[in-house]
């Protein structure tokens, strides 16, 4: 293969993720506004002038610059948030529990052998989300609500959640950031009183997925271009942020900011963390506990999950 072939394929898969990176960020910014004009009016309607009310604790003037930006599968959440929310989708007949076996099979396969190759990349881009094509986005979101509470509510970290907490209390905001459709990270970020997540973006058209994605897959680089996307529209100092992640393909994301911490890292963090003297978090407990739950989907997987692998893993198996 030529070099230039090799530059045309490189600079179009950053192409991709940039593209994700600015839709992701454009998406954080219309749901953040959508959640804080529904909370101003569900304020709005709970106030009762009669009633004397017990006067707020302080807090802490708003920290317009600064912010922090958490991943979830394994640095927020115990396992891959994905495979949770198909688990949910296999257990109402979304697809069979056989498809969900199969899936998770590759996803153990790919952790146990390493590295993802370009080419399940760009397969599994090509499927992710295929899934949903043809389904709404209000249905996709309402089945979101009840699966967290089934089966994600129980697994955050208290460990993260806590350190998430304290930037909410020093007045900044905090952002997830995952390969995980951008509505599911919304549905996490909200029930754990985040301001919002990055995601990636599904394409819709008049409230109905297309099955297509928006750029590429919310991973690696592109949760970098999210980043500086979100920072550019929110008036960020990216030097006086914070990132969280537990996996060594988010480095690039860890990279941006100024402060990065590596929570529950894997050993390819672990590594690069003690060489650039990043901060180690590890909250879970024994050696083995580098694979508890689900093993996180490094990538490609993440995304495409048992909401579209596990339909391209029958069509090879039939």
């Amino acid at each position: 293969m030529s070099r230039w072939r090799v530059r045309g394929k490189g600079h179009e898969r950053e192409r991709l993720a940039a593209l994700a990176g600015e839709a992701s960020a454009d998406a954080a910014v219309a749901m953040e506004a959508a959640t804080q004009a529904d909370l101003a009016g569900e304020t709005a309607e709970a106030i009762q002038p009669e009633r004397a009310e017990e006067p707020a604790p302080p807090q802490a003037p708003p920290d317009l610059t600064a912010a922090a930006f958490f991943d979830v599968d394994n640095t927020m959440m115990m396992g891959a948030s994905i495979f949770h929310f198909a688990r949910g989708l296999a257990a109402r007949k979304y697809f069979t529990t056989s498809d969900l076996a199969g899936f998770a099979w590759q996803q153990m396969k790919f952790r146990v052998g390493g590295r993802e190759s370009r080419d399940g990349v760009q397969s599994s881009r090509e499927q992710a989300l295929s899934f949903v094509a043809g389904r709404t986005v209000d249905e996709m979101v309402a089945v979101g609500e009840e699966i967290y509470d089934e089966l994600m509510a129980d697994k955050i970290w208290a460990g993260t959640r806590a350190l998430a907490q304290m930037h909410l209390d020093a007045g900044q905001r905090v952002w997830l950031v995952t390969a995980t459709p951008v509505e599911l990270a919304a549905i996490i970020a909200r029930r754990l009183g985040l301001n919002g997540a990055l995601g990636t973006v599904a394409e819709s058209v008049d409230g109905v997925f297309t099955g297509r994605l928006v750029g590429d897959l919310l991973h690696g680089r592109a949760k970098a271009h999210a980043v500086r996307a979100l920072a550019a529209r929110e008036g960020l100092n990216l030097r006086r942020c914070t990132a969280y992640s537990d996996s060594q393909n988010d480095v690039p994301m860890l990279s941006v900011v100024g402060t990065a911490v590596a929570v529950n890292p894997d050993a390819g963090l672990r590594e690069i963390a003690r060489a650039r003297q990043w901060e180690i978090r590890d909250f879970r407990t024994g050696r083995k506990a580098a694979k508890i739950g689900v093993p996180s989907v490094l990538g490609a997987g993440a995304v495409a999950g048992a909401v579209a692998a596990g339909l391209a893993y029958r069509r090879r198996a039939a």
